[in-house]
């Protein structure tokens, strides 16, 4: 009799935990992303509805992208301005504007090719500046396609005018 109770216990427990690993995986799956990455993901929506009705509009894209730098916090704001700058005046072919809510700079076709990362957008000790496939910074077979960045000194803002110039080709 002993052994049955300890059988139904044990039947029980595991009954017990397959459930509760269901609720897991159901709930990682349903809450896999933070507030965020929700957050972004919403905004990439957005960004895209817009471009659905037309808009490689240079002035309605570059009023969004100094928006979104307005928004950020004084450390953040002024890298994104440095770079914004860089940007504007080394490949001016670029179209600013938005991706997932971050300022970026697109092709002819609309592809992103780089993009700001405020270190405050997902909680990072660091911003980032960003290169997409459209970007022609291949060099042999490995090349970065993103920089960590805390501060720009003007060796820095050099070299990321060389980098978008030549990711633009």
């Amino acid at each position: 009799m002993t052994t049955k109770t300890t059988a139904t216990k044990s039947t029980a427990k595991k009954t017990t935990t397959k459930a509760a690993a269901r609720t897991a995986t159901t709930k990682v799956s349903t809450d896999g992303f933070s507030a965020d990455e929700r957050a972004a993901m919403k905004e990439r929506a957005k960004e895209l509805r817009a471009e659905a009705k037309g808009a490689k509009d240079r002035a309605k894209g570059e009023a969004d992208l100094l928006s979104k730098i307005e928004e950020m916090p004084d450390a953040d704001r002024a890298l994104a301005e440095t770079i914004h700058a860089i940007v504007t005046k080394h490949a001016p072919e670029l179209l600013p504007r938005t991706w997932y809510g971050m300022p970026a700079y697109a092709d002819a076709n609309g592809k992103a090719v780089c993009f700001f990362k405020a270190a405050s957008k997902f909680g990072s000790r660091y911003a980032e500046l960003g290169f997409n496939e459209e970007a022609r910074l291949d060099d042999g077979s490995m090349w970065p396609t993103a920089y960590a960045i805390t501060r720009l000194t003007s060796a820095d803002e050099k070299h990321i005018a060389t980098l978008v110039k030549k990711a633009v080709g």
